[in-house]
């Protein structure tokens, strides 16, 4: 049965023409995403690309010796597999679930003569993936011009942007593997923003208190990218 366009969450496919959107409509079929469901394997064929309704996912890069970092984030902003707009079938990079949630799926095929068929869509898709390398070249600017505060900051805001709630539902061990540092700092830097009323930590949880106090804590380093979404896919409807 054919989607409701004006009732999908996910800010991609509502940004299509009305008429991309209907001949696309028919052949989303609507997935569960658990936590930790696999939504990219690496190194081998993506089958399929899912756009995000609910739920947050990340995307991480392995080194050849084990070591791991989070190198993206996906929620109602986006889609897993963006790697296929580029005509590569597979990435060495995962992408997995990082909270439960939802999305609509669609083969990589029927992606594949989508796109093909619909220009406006195909340049709507290519501006999205426009919008990934940014934010990926303002990780590495956070990285290398920024103190943790900054960066856990930011990293806290991407995710509120992509699930808009205030609850987190993220470990201390989990902040540690995605910002790439030791689990201690993590602790010490968020008992210092707790400590400034700007969230609140229990276990298995972080509680935004104050978004505007965290965008202040995270200064330069947040902002750009988002600003640049906004403009190359369109505002949150």
């Amino acid at each position: 049965m054919p989607l409701d366009q004006a009732k999908i969450h996910n800010r991609l496919l509502k940004a299509l023409p009305a008429n991309c959107f209907a001949a696309l409509s028919g052949q989303l079929e609507l997935v569960d995403l658990p936590l930790g469901h696999v939504l990219v394997e690496p190194d081998a064929l993506t089958g399929s690309v899912v756009f995000i309704e609910r739920g947050l996912g990340s995307i991480v890069a392995s080194s050849s010796d084990g070591k791991t970092v989070e190198v993206g984030h996906l929620g109602f902003e986006g889609m897993s597999g963006a790697h296929l707009l580029l005509k590569a079938r597979r990435t060495p990079n995962k992408t997995f679930m990082q909270t439960p949630g939802s999305g609509l799926a669609l083969s990589s095929d029927l992606l594949e003569r989508f796109i093909l068929q619909h220009r406006e869509a195909s340049d709507l898709l290519l501006r999205y993936v426009h919008s990934c390398a940014l934010q990926l070249a303002h990780s590495a600017l956070a990285n290398a011009r920024y103190n943790m505060p900054e960066r856990l900051a930011r990293w806290l805001l991407m995710c509120h942007d992509r699930i808009r709630v205030p609850d987190l539902p993220i470990t201390h061990e989990f902040l540690s593997l995605m910002l790439g540092v030791r689990r201690a700092g993590v602790t010490d830097q968020l008992h210092i923003i707790e400590g400034l009323g700007i969230v609140k930590a229990t276990r298995g949880n972080l509680r935004i208190l104050s978004r505007a106090k965290l965008e202040d804590a995270a200064g330069g380093c947040y902002g750009i990218p988002e600003r640049e979404y906004d403009r190359l896919v369109g505002p949150v409807q």
